[in-house]
């Protein structure tokens, strides 16, 4: 059932459309190659559970969303941002209710947009759903084109939006176009041949824009796929590990499937015989759980037994600690503390180490935040822009609390008051907080008593 969910769920995923026909239509290179749109199909199908490995026995644990929920998490839980003019922060507020999720599927991917429709309603569009176009030295995406699609028939419908933003102008233009592949773009058609684009305008243009009509977020990850400012998905460095992860979960059920107690029986322990209306006698084999019984030829040597027990010994534990290995290098790759994914009570790794992991984990944690911070600042503009208020003065102020590294303090405090309160030694304060051993530890408090006496 699973296998020809799988089968069904790839028959469904819709291509990126290819960069080359937009370049085809508009006459304009796209910055993202061929290559870097099917990193990002994969990234996808990763995200989404399909993952090539995925096949047979392999199913996906999920972790790719299991990342990109962590970091989605930590970066917004302590976020505050609200917008100085009442009105503009109440449309800027319903704009990122859905801002965690959409922000979990762009870490997936590498980057997203959200995209004002007018009012206080946007569009939050991974990176399978626009082009790239160009960029500006910071990085912002200043031209771009969203895909929109509809099927008529045989007939694939495509309205191409571009907006193009250079020496403070703003362009809008709209170009519709009609094919029998869903990966070619066919001749172009006038908008008005669809009933739904037929208000929309040719093309349109602002003077006096000095920002995107729209937030852009990229992972503060370095492209080495093609070399462009296309983002990156979070977990691009720790794929082998998620492979890996998948692999070694397939073993785990293995492992406990192919252990199940059974009791193995002879055909003739298992006959049960009825009499008939006329006292004839017939024999069959009687209803058992074929679960727990199996029916085989038990011939020993000279010896016949009735049954025996299959009860394997479970290698469980082995498999499970490699479960966890390949987790906390997965960890490492993609920049999270351990015990994010593995089980934490299964993390041998001492105090400098795991201050370490949380420091890398912050670091990529305010990366992403800045990078976010700069995508919300760029929306409040655009949400100002389509709703008149654009010259209103407002202010814009955007914060984000340190909670991993204020919960390591807060966690020295907490197990300082426990040794005042002697729940916690003294010794055992210095192998958790300065990385000693026990023995380490243990002098070093004999030695601070000494001095005090």
């Amino acid at each position: 059932m699973l296998e020809r969910l799988k089968t069904f769920v790839r028959g469904v995923i819709r291509k990126m459309f290819p960069a080359k026909s937009i370049e085809q239509a508009l006459d304009v290179k796209p910055c993202i190659s061929s290559v870097m749109q099917e990193r990002i199909e994969f990234w996808h199908n990763m995200y989404i559970g399909i993952a090539p490995w995925c096949k047979g026995s392999v199913t996906s644990l999920r972790k790719e969303q299991g990342i990109c929920m962590e970091f989605a998490n930590v970066c917004l839980n302590e976020m505050e941002s609200q917008v100085s003019i009442e009105r503009l922060d109440d449309i800027y507020k319903k704009a990122i209710q859905d801002l965690n999720e959409n922000l979990q599927s762009g870490l997936a991917l590498g980057s997203f947009i959200i995209k004002p429709l007018g009012g206080d309603k946007v569009e939050y569009l991974t990176a399978d759903k626009f082009v790239p176009l160009a960029y500006d030295e910071r990085g912002r995406l200043t031209d771009v084109v969203f895909i929109q699609d509809k099927k008529d028939g045989e007939d694939y419908y495509r309205r191409l939006e571009r907006h193009t933003l250079i020496d403070s102008m703003l362009t809008i233009s709209n170009r519709a176009f009609v094919s029998k592949s869903q990966d070619d773009i066919g001749r172009e058609i006038s908008l008005e041949s669809v009933e739904e684009w037929k208000n929309f305008p040719k093309s349109v243009s602002y003077q006096g824009i000095d920002k995107p009509d729209f937030g852009y977020y990229r992972n503060p990850i370095k492209n080495e796929i093609d070399g462009s400012p296309c983002g990156v998905s979070i977990y691009e460095a720790g794929i082998d590990r998620l492979e890996e992860v998948d692999n070694q979960n397939a073993r785990i059920k293995w492992e406990f499937k192919s252990g199940e107690r059974a009791i193995q029986v002879t055909p003739q322990a298992v006959k049960k015989t009825t009499i008939g209306p006329n006292g004839e006698m017939s024999f069959e084999t009687a209803d058992l759980d074929e679960r727990l019984y199996r029916t085989v030829d038990l011939q020993d040597g000279e010896c016949k037994d009735f049954y025996r027990e299959w009860s394997p010994e479970f290698r469980d534990t082995n498999i499970i600690n490699g479960l966890n290995y390949h987790l906390r290098q997965l960890e490492f790759s993609v920049c999270l503390s351990y015990g994010d994914l593995s089980d934490v009570a299964d993390v041998d790794k001492t105090a400098t180490e795991a201050k370490i992991a949380k420091k890398r984990k912050f670091n990529m944690v305010a990366a992403i935040q800045s990078n976010l911070k700069d995508c919300l600042e760029d929306l409040v503009y655009a949400l100002a822009f389509y709703n008149a208020m654009l010259r209103s003065g407002y202010e814009f102020s955007c914060t984000f609390k340190d909670s991993i590294l204020e919960d390591e303090a807060t966690e020295r405090e907490n197990d300082r008051a426990d040794v005042a309160l002697g729940a916690m030694q003294l010794w055992e304060y210095r192998m958790k907080h300065y990385a000693e051993d026990e023995e380490t530890a243990k002098k070093m408090v004999a030695q601070t008593a000494d001095v005090i006496e």
